[in-house]
């Protein structure tokens, strides 16, 4: 069994929780097991798991694994700290905000011998399985992918690191890409911000990344993806699946634990985690110069 800390109270560190008590039954996901939580607020314990400090949470031999669920701009210390104290680590995504830290990270995993995982669950909802299918063998000759949503809170990071989800999305649909210019659009008063990426296939097939957030901006996705014999405008719609995001994240994650997931599959994981951040970090040099 592998004793778990959950760090950062927010929606996902809930969630990590609530799997952790409830594992999908006959998964690697039930080889853990919740010791406490680590929170800047001081809280009562939430079904029966209480709240515990940093200091004990890496000090402590029943605890190997750490879910880190705080606010993006805080994961790199966190991480570190854990890594340092010889535990396993899965972070929601962005793991750091700069390339070069996440290299560092990856490397002090290897040395202390544990799992690093960065949670990725836009690549396991059932929406982008369905696209993924009917994008697989066209060729493609440009394409789009608009996102929208509301204002971001303090603490996310630059958009090209707080939407690193849609990034992920063209790298694992188009394989290498190469930024060419990056622009960003932001109101005077800083609740409005919209950020365009232009991007190049290893074929040099053009890609255009628009990432827009702002007060009352709907939720969504718009795609515009041209192939040499069709042309994609929407996600396919799919059925909801029954095993939720966050469990099948844990799932993956508890695998690699069990020495169940193969090392290619392992290191195609980390080319693409890194190569996002290379991009989203060249993307912000671009449109803060």
């Amino acid at each position: 069994m592998f004793g778990a800390v959950v760090v950062g109270i927010g929606t996902a560190g809930w969630v990590r929780i609530r799997d952790i008590l409830t594992p999908l039954p006959g998964s690697t996901a039930e080889t853990l097991t919740i010791k406490g939580f680590i929170s800047r607020r001081s809280l009562e314990a939430q079904h029966g798991v209480s709240q515990i400090s940093v200091e004990e949470a890496v000090s402590r031999e029943d605890i190997h694994v750490a879910f880190i669920c705080t606010e993006n701009m805080s994961h790199e210390d966190n991480i570190r700290t854990f890594l340092q104290a010889g535990k396993h680590v899965c972070v929601e995504y962005p793991m750091t905000m700069n390339y070069k830290a996440a290299v560092e990270l990856w490397d002090l995993a290897q040395e202390k011998g544990v799992i690093l995982h960065e949670e990725h669950i836009e690549l396991l909802s059932a929406d982008y399985k369905t696209l993924k299918r009917e994008v697989e063998g066209k060729q493609l000759q440009e394409g789009t992918l608009h996102f929208t949503g509301g204002a971001l809170k303090p603490g996310f990071g630059f958009l090209a690191f707080s939407g690193i989800a849609r990034l992920t999305w063209l790298v694992d649909l188009f394989g290498d890409l190469s930024v060419t210019t990056a622009t960003m659009e932001e109101h005077s008063n800083g609740n409005y911000i919209k950020m365009t990426a232009k991007l190049v296939t290893a074929d040099n097939r053009p890609l255009t990344w628009i990432e827009e957030r702002g007060p009352g901006l709907p939720r969504a996705k718009n795609i515009n993806f041209v192939f040499h014999s069709s042309t994609m405008t929407q996600i396919p719609p799919a059925p909801k699946e029954p095993v939720g995001l966050f469990m099948q994240d844990l799932m993956l994650f508890s695998g690699k634990l069990a020495g169940q997931v193969s090392p290619d599959k392992v290191q195609r994981e980390k080319w693409r985690i890194l190569h996002c951040l290379e991009l989203a970090e060249r993307i912000q040099q671009l449109c803060q110069g």
